[in-house]
């Protein structure tokens, strides 16, 4: 799978991709990761890609001529359908669902990092596919929303976390109807006085299984 992000702010990603499961689904050719400087569709000598915003108030809003030469160039690298997808507060909630969706119906997703008050309205009617949010929250931009996206989508890929198992049953699956995942516990036994439900070192794989399910919480 393949994610273009479109961001002012390229070396948000440096440790990104070289670092823990992502780095390794990227060397293993599971996952491709690019990202585009939008400024280098900026204006002018010094590449101007931001402007006060019509009607007034604080902050600055990306004009649309960069993005509309960024997103079209990024869309044209690869034929095909690759949905944009902005990242804002005003959009839909990004959940497990989502990541899922995503994994299965794409090969390729184009996201859209905006900053300072966001961009131009006109790029959101004209060329952007779908809104997400994370939270109800604002951040200074759309960096760190692009990441977490990447990394719930591609630990849905084939071959991205070793066992491929590995995501069939936790937290928001189906597999747990959604529900948040139950305990896990390791060696030793007991620590500090806190002791292993003794249900999970019975060896009884039913009765294991019966404690997981009453376990998880909505």
């Amino acid at each position: 799978m393949r994610f273009d992000i479109l961001t002012l702010f390229p070396a948000a990603f440096d440790s990104f991709v070289t670092t823990s499961i992502i780095a390794r689904a990227i060397n293993e050719k599971h996952i491709e990761v690019h990202t585009h400087n939008i400024r280098d569709w900026g204006m002018g000598k010094h590449r101007q890609v931001d402007d006060v915003p019509y009607g007034g108030g604080a902050g600055m809003l990306l004009r649309p001529e960069p993005l509309w030469g960024a997103i079209h160039h990024v869309k044209g690298l690869v034929a095909d359908d690759a949905p944009v997808i902005y990242m804002t507060p005003q959009g839909e909630p990004f959940v497990q669902q989502s990541a899922e969706k995503m994994a299965k119906a794409h090969t390729r997703i184009i996201l859209l990092c905006g900053h300072y008050e966001g961009i131009d309205y006109r790029i959101r009617e004209s060329l952007v596919d779908a809104e997400l949010r994370i939270g109800n929250y604002v951040l200074t931009g759309g960096e760190l929303p692009a990441q977490i996206i990447i990394d719930a989508v591609s630990r849905l890929k084939k071959g991205v976390l070793g066992d491929d198992m590995s995501s069939h049953e936790e937290s928001f699956s189906p597999a747990l109807k959604r529900k948040k995942e139950y305990p896990h516990y390791t060696r030793p036994a007991e620590f500090q006085g806190m002791v292993v439900p003794d249900v999970l070192i019975s060896g009884h794989h039913a009765n294991i299984q019966k404690w997981r399910e009453e376990n998880c919480s909505d």
